[in-house]
């Protein structure tokens, strides 16, 4: 007896125990993939049912339609539940379809199938992502391309133009010298004047009294451009607001009173509109914002649900030899 153990231990001793290790991987390959394309076959039918449902709730019209934080809470809940449909029917494809694994602890059999399910998830939210991202990347394609042709055609016209500018500086005196001129500077030099404001350019030559004379079309496009920069400062100056006083009573024929009430009513909603727009812009930010953390959300709760489900479906696919 003694000596039968001591053979046991010099053999064991010496690594020749017999190997328990299975010949093949762990990973059924086939129903990973499987349940990836079902499960990207179903987030697509689902987004373009949630984006038709979408799409019906909101409206162009005002006072119509759902709001932006009610949308944003539809997109959400619209989130999550694409990803627990389509998450846990392909876990639960996955788990019924997978090999099955004998002589294998249950606890090891719990974890391969919830690895099978997180790697369906993480393939078939590759799938979906690409089939999105090469459906977005065509509908931009095709707006570059027209895109171009309306720049395209611009630039002839530009050039046509030109040309025509071109042959009529010619023909006058000065315009040969000044054509001759502009021939010297060198191709590619930036315009000296690129960077000075045509507000700067009208306080420059601004008259002491505003007066009918100029064109209505003048005043109009002055005018626009103070109020303008208004935007960028937050306020207009006193000197511009006396200023556009005196355009709006020379070209209205209003008393210096009426003109400055219209142009401080006039300022005041222009300041309200930009806030408004300031605040539209905030607001789509907040929802951009949000949608983005659903999204990441949902995602979350499918990789949970594809690993729930495989399990589940694995489960079964054991009680039924």
């Amino acid at each position: 007896m003694d000596r039968l153990a001591t053979e046991h231990l010099a053999t064991y001793a010496a690594g020749d125990t017999p190997t328990v290790e299975a010949s093949k991987s762990a990973v059924s390959w086939g129903a990973i993939i499987a349940g990836a394309v079902v499960a990207a076959a179903v987030s697509l039918i689902l987004l373009a049912l949630a984006s038709g449902l979408g799409l019906a709730s909101v409206s162009p019209w005002p006072n119509s339609g759902v709001t932006l934080k009610t949308f944003s809470v539809m997109t959400a809940i619209g989130l999550i539940v694409v990803q627990w449909l389509a998450s846990g029917l392909g876990g639960y494809v996955t788990g019924r379809l997978r090999t099955k694994w004998v002589g294998t602890h249950t606890h090891e059999v719990f974890f391969r199938d919830t690895a099978h399910g997180f790697i369906m998830w993480a393939l078939s939210t590759v799938l979906v992502a690409t089939l999105l991202a090469s459906a977005t990347a065509s509908l931009v394609g095709a707006g570059a391309h027209g895109a171009a042709m309306v720049a395209t055609g611009a630039a002839a016209g530009s050039a046509m133009a030109d040309s025509g500018a071109t042959n009529s500086g010619a023909g006058g005196g000065g315009g040969s010298a000044a054509g001759g001129a502009n021939s010297s500077a060198p191709v590619g030099t930036m315009s000296p004047t690129g960077s000075i404001s045509a507000y700067n350019i009208d306080t420059l030559f601004r008259v002491a009294q505003a007066n009918s004379a100029n064109s209505n079309a003048d005043a109009r496009a002055e005018a626009t451009r103070i109020l303008a920069r208004s935007l960028t400062s937050g306020d207009v100056p006193a000197a511009d607001r006396a200023y556009l006083a005196q355009l709006v009573a020379a070209r209205t024929g209003v008393s210096d009173t009426d003109a400055q009430k219209r142009v401080d009513d006039t300022i005041a909603q222009v300041q309200a509109d930009e806030t408004k727009a300031r605040q539209a812009a905030d607001a789509a930010r907040k929802a951009s914002a949000a949608a983005s953390i659903f999204t990441a959300l949902s995602m979350v709760i499918g990789a949970f649900i594809a690993c729930a489900a495989a399990a589940l479906g694995g489960q079964l696919r054991d009680l039924h030899p």
